[in-house]
């Protein structure tokens, strides 16, 4: 089962990586978020616990490529953002945590940030490609989520994130 959800990642991955303006994921948005609780840098983090704020839920691996570029994106939008109630959870869906930390020696990462390496949490969001963004309302809802990450349309998720946290 595991092999065949990271090939299947995977495979989405490449799909996605040779799109050339990245896609929305195709997840229901204004669903409910699905709710998790994973070990973190120190102790365990859960969605529910940030009920009020808006919580931008990003997943991620080690041998991708387009991560390099968000890590130093969320840092910026969490610097930006935090005091209006944003909240930035990267989880990372690598099954060898050495790997994961490796990645968090080279970029830094002032957020919070979870640990799956079953990818249950990734199978709940119904994450087709590296790195999923989510944008989770102060109720809980799923109100913007996209595939991929490039510079030039980080404005249009920053927009997506003022919006909701003017709500």
């Amino acid at each position: 089962m595991r092999r065949r959800l990271w090939f299947s990642l995977l495979s989405l991955f490449l799909i996605f990586a040779a799109a050339p303006n990245g896609s929305a994921v195709t997840r229901d948005e204004h669903a409910p978020a699905p709710d998790f609780t994973l070990p973190a840098g120190s102790g365990t983090v859960s969605l529910h616990d940030y009920r009020g704020k808006v919580v931008f839920v990003d997943f991620w691996a080690s041998w991708c490529v387009p991560c390099r570029q968000s890590f130093p994106w969320m840092s910026s939008m969490l610097e930006r953002y935090s005091a209006q109630g944003l909240v930035i959870v990267a989880i990372n869906l690598d099954k060898n945590r050495e790997a994961a930390n490796d990645f968090l020696g080279k970029f830094s990462a002032p957020f919070i940030v979870a640990f799956d390496p079953a990818g249950k949490t990734a199978e709940s969001f119904h994450v087709e490609a590296m790195p999923s963004s989510f944008i989770v309302s102060r109720t809980g809802r799923i109100v913007y989520s996209h595939a991929g990450f490039e510079q030039a349309k980080a404005r249009t998720v920053e927009d997506q994130i003022m919006e909701a946290l003017s709500k």
